[in-house]
């Protein structure tokens, strides 16, 4: 009797573990949907589905160093949307933490300024949690990564 409560406790337990993990996989699914969102709002210009993915305590960290607000941010994307001509991830994996989930990885950006072509890589680290029922970013920073 007491080795059948055993292997229901240890079956019972083994369930959860495939549940966290099928839950997991789902939340990296849907974090990196959100990424891919992001990405593409962010080349064409689309502040209001920004504003939805963005949380608006967010920590903006640009590849120069410097901090925008979420405001400033958005109101930068109309400038910036206009020399954007490929915003894609080369890499990308996610994290899950309960509910909080990392997303890394490196970031291809392509596009024109001062009537100069560029292409550059950065690796970029976003930090997304459940807040008000959907999954938001709180946290972004991007680094240039350096051709050695």
């Amino acid at each position: 009797m007491k080795s059948t409560a055993c292997l229901l406790v240890i079956l019972g337990a083994a369930t959860l573990f495939v549940r966290a993990q099928e839950s997991d996989s789902a939340v990296q699914s849907k974090i990196i949907a959100l990424e891919k969102a992001w990405n593409q709002a962010y080349k064409i210009g689309d502040t209001k589905a920004l504003d939805a993915l963005l949380d608006d305590a967010i920590v903006l960290v640009n590849d120069d160093g410097s901090v925008q607000s979420k405001k400033d941010f958005l109101a930068s994307v109309h400038a910036a949307n206009a020399q954007e001509q490929q915003v894609a991830p080369e890499s990308m994996s996610v994290h899950v933490f309960g509910n909080t989930a990392i997303a890394s990885g490196v970031l291809k950006v392509k596009g024109v300024e001062s009537a100069k072509a560029y292409a550059r890589r950065e690796q970029f680290v976003d930090t997304w949690v459940i807040k008000g029922g959907k999954w938001v970013c709180v946290a972004t920073d991007a680094t240039p990564v350096v051709q050695h």
